[in-house]
């Protein structure tokens, strides 16, 4: 299948997955056109063209110019300038029809990928990240509690797939204990999910009409009553990052040299975690101001140098809980608690794909930039889950970068059809050719 010949672009094969869902076509319809006439280029597009240009590394709108150069591949791509303006143009009604547009395509993926099947609880991971901007003139940004200064956005992620269902622009000094942003990061996330997912799972609905469990995990920046509350009306469970107070001190005090009351904490794969044991203190503190069913979980760990701040002061241990309102052994659900550090590799994904960069001096024009990035992101977990298996299925944005959306070819004309020639001995030529197959197969 693969021939030697010059290197070109091959991000077509990205590119393809948005073709066959309309997504462009499903954007447009959410854009009103402008003025008397149609523009040149199509806004939904327009936008189309911009998440794969971030998904293959661009940083700015000057990076669009690399798809313009491959026309072949991708029809008529806008120039920066149109890019530019087209940011411009989106207001805040607008991108949130977008967003309505962005949740069908996500269903037809769900649909497709056996991720997402079954009736297994669906995991929504809250985090906030702090973006560096180097410049006062960027409307909306503010100094940065390590003394930097820029945005301080705020993601909500679904676990099993790493796509980015929702995400809040804020000012680097917003509260990373804000209740408001928690609940409307949640709101928007649900609205993400496919209407048989989110069922049961908006304010005030009836825990009976709920087809899916869904379970919401923050860090300590999450953890508080009214914010349990607001999850438990819309049905969806919690885990929280326990803040250190007295009371759950004086309940850890209380476990010490009562051995019997650790279990052997384990790791994610089931296997001991040595020295480390968890148990649940529920008993020994008061959690009426908590929802019913609310529980306390504590893991101990041996101190090792460097190691994060701990619940309760000790020379031996390294103390770590949370409070969750889930069913289940203590030691199972330590592992689930401590799963939530996957979050930090999805952000991570998405400051390889755009999101240090924000290019804009207008507020709203960055928070269209910032979606954009996580439409991107989305589109490369979507490729993953549907396209490859085994270590590429979770590959990070720079291996897939050089094995895959720059790997060099050449679009050839036979049989009146265009194709693509992979170069000879490409490192993942056979993985390439399986790609386009299984894309073949999903059309």
């Amino acid at each position: 299948m693969a021939t030697r010949s010059s290197a070109t672009s091959d991000s077509t094969l990205l590119g393809v997955l948005p073709t066959d869902w309309a997504w462009a076509r499903r954007l447009s319809g959410r854009i009103a056109p402008r003025g008397e006439r149609l523009p040149l280029h199509d806004r939904g597009k327009v936008l189309v063209h911009s998440a794969l240009m971030l998904a293959g590394g661009g940083e700015s709108c000057a990076d669009i110019e690399h798809l313009r150069a491959q026309e072949d591949l991708f029809g008529s791509v806008p120039s920066d300038s149109t890019m530019h303006r087209t940011f411009h143009e989106i207001t805040d009604p607008v991108r949130e029809d977008l967003l309505e547009a962005l949740a069908e395509v996500r269903a037809e993926v769900w649909r497709r990928s056996s991720a997402t099947s079954g009736t297994d609880t669906l995991m929504l991971d809250i985090d906030a990240s702090l973006i560096e901007v180097h410049s006062e003139n960027k409307a909306g940004t503010g100094p940065t509690y390590k003394g930097g200064f820029g945005f301080h956005p705020m993601f909500c992620f679904c676990d099993a797939t790493g796509e980015a269902l929702s995400g809040k622009l804020r000012p680097g000094n917003a509260g990373s204990t804000t209740l408001a942003d928690h609940v409307e990061v949640l709101d928007a996330a649900i609205a993400q999910l496919p209407a048989e997912v989110a069922a049961g799972h908006r304010v005030g609905e009836d825990p009976g009409a709920v087809g899916r469990r869904v379970v919401v995990r923050t860090d300590s920046a999450g953890c508080s009553t009214k914010f349990a509350f607001a999850c438990r009306a819309r049905n969806v469970g919690f885990f929280f990052v326990a803040r250190t107070n007295t009371q759950l001190q004086g309940a850890i005090f209380d476990t010490l040299g009562i051995e019997d009351l650790w279990t052997p904490a384990l790791h994610q794969d089931g296997t001991l975690r040595p020295g480390a044991g968890v148990a649940e203190l529920t008993e020994l503190v008061d959690l009426s101001a908590w929802p019913e069913g609310t529980r306390l979980i504590v893991r101990r760990e041996p101190l090792h140098p460097g190691a994060q701040h701990s619940l309760f002061p000790s020379l031996e241990f390294r103390y770590w809980g949370h409070y969750t309102d889930q069913d289940g052994e203590p030691t199972e659900l330590d592992c689930t608690m401590r799963a939530h550090a996957h979050v930090e590799l999805h952000i991570g994904r998405l400051k390889d794909s755009g999101l240090l960069s924000f290019p804009f001096s207008d507020l709203c024009a960055n928070r269209t930039w910032m979606q954009i990035v996580m439409m991107a992101g989305d589109l490369v977990r979507w490729f993953q889950l549907l396209c490859l298996e085994g270590r590429w299925a979770k590959a990070l944005p720079k291996a897939l970068r050089w094995g895959f959306f720059h790997a060099p070819g050449r679009l050839v004309r036979r049989a009146r059809q265009r194709v693509v020639r992979i170069l000879d001995g490409w490192p993942t030529a056979d993985v390439l050719v399986a790609a386009y197959a299984r894309i073949a197969a999903l059309s």
